[in-house]
């Protein structure tokens, strides 16, 4: 199993329409096989920082999400709302 978490912080304003954009992504991913849970959080101290919590049955599971139509569609009008590149790590559980 992997873990992936993918911080995103956000340019000031834009957190609804990133959370609005984001809703498509997060409905069309659940449904692939190999995920196990996909969520998005926001930080209760800022607003603007965003955090996405994956966890995938397997490393080819998640590499085939990154390759699917809904991502590759998404990801970069996300981009676009961000201060910065996200911040990701992907965990194997020991």
């Amino acid at each position: 199993m992997f873990i992936v978490t993918a911080k995103c912080i956000l340019i000031e304003g834009k957190t609804e329409q990133f959370k609005a954009i984001v809703e498509t992504l997060i409905k069309e991913t659940r449904k692939e096989n190999g995920c196990i849970s996909y969520n998005l959080y926001q930080d209760i101290k800022n607003q603007n920082i965003l955090t996405f919590f994956e966890k995938w049955k397997s490393k080819n599971s998640l590499d085939r999400h990154m390759e699917t139509k809904h991502f590759k569609d998404i990801a970069p009008k996300l981009r676009e709302l961000q201060k910065e590149d996200s911040i990701v790590n992907i965990y194997n559980k020991i």
